[in-house]
């Protein structure tokens, strides 16, 4: 009978790191499991990236439509259910003559272009506004609460700064057109950006369906009115040029934000339009 001949000890892995590499494996798969089964939190996510991005001086492309949260905030969901008004509509009215006609030939989309151009410069011009205000805001710490009833967005008539109401942070109090102490500090520190800028200046006053108290000849008209007229004054007071201002309006409950709900303290807000508009013509051009 052959006999097997005696070797020396084998020069594999210990058995205890054998064990350890499958218990490593299977904790991997595991983790793998839970993040594929997991539900992101995408404003959460989109939080966490706003803030790595301003870490490294870095900003995403920003749309000329849109909404531009305070201090990182994408909390806001007020103007995803703003219906649009007679003076938001298209203007495909304009250009269906046009489009009926014969083509002779290749046409090119001039309105497309110029739209692109300026879209640019805007966009440009909006998201230094839009970071001027977010930083003066920052620079007051005694209304650092309050700033999230500052809310900005975008669309074809300009640059919308909304201050909103929010249940337990009213910007005025109940009925009254005079504006609170921290709302003024919200407008001072408004007012110089404002300044810097060429852009027009319209203010709109919003209440809710709510009545005022019943006996008084006094209605949300005249509130909303009242109060946009208010913070006018506050804005002039802070270094705004009176010749900035191209309107105040008062709309009472015409425009809420929320349509299904128009008593909701949401709706209650004044808004600040910087104008956009064309560059004026030089006057020695002719028609």
């Amino acid at each position: 009978m052959a006999r097997r001949a005696k070797g020396g000890g084998g020069g594999g892995a210990p058995e205890w790191l054998v064990t350890f590499a499958d218990l490593m494996s299977l904790l991997v798969c595991f983790f793998v499991l839970i993040i594929s089964f997991s539900n992101q939190d995408e404003k959460k996510l989109s939080v966490v990236a706003g803030s790595m991005r301003e870490a490294f001086g870095a900003q995403s492309v920003v749309k000329r439509s849109g909404l531009i949260e305070l201090d990182g905030r994408p909390e806001n969901p007020y103007f995803r259910r703003v219906t649009r008004d007679e003076n938001q509509r298209d203007t495909s009215f304009a250009t269906e003559a046009h489009d009926a006609r014969p083509k002779q030939g290749p046409e090119v989309d001039t309105h497309d272009i110029a739209r692109r151009d300026l879209d640019v410069d805007v966009r440009d011009r909006y998201l230094m506004a839009a970071a001027s205000l977010r930083q003066a805001l920052a620079d007051l710490p005694e209304v650092a609460e309050l700033t999230k009833n500052v809310v900005m967005h975008t669309d074809e008539r300009g640059l919308h700064i909304e201050l909103v109401d929010q249940d337990g942070r009213a910007m005025f109090a109940t009925n009254s057109r005079e504006p609170h102490r921290r709302t003024e500090r919200i407008l001072q520190a408004i007012a110089p950006v404002l300044r810097g800028l060429a852009n027009r200046v319209t203010i709109t006053g919003h209440t809710t369906h709510a009545r005022i108290a019943p006996g008084l000849e006094y209605s949300n008209w005249e509130l909303s009115a009242d109060r946009a007229e208010s913070v006018r004054r506050v804005l002039e007071r802070s270094g705004l040029q009176s010749d900035r201002i191209a309107a105040v309006v008062g709309k009472a409950d015409t425009e809420p934000l929320f349509v299904n709900d128009r008593t909701l303290s949401a709706n209650r807000r004044v808004t600040l339009l910087l104008m956009h508009e064309p560059p004026p013509m030089p006057a020695n051009i002719g028609p």
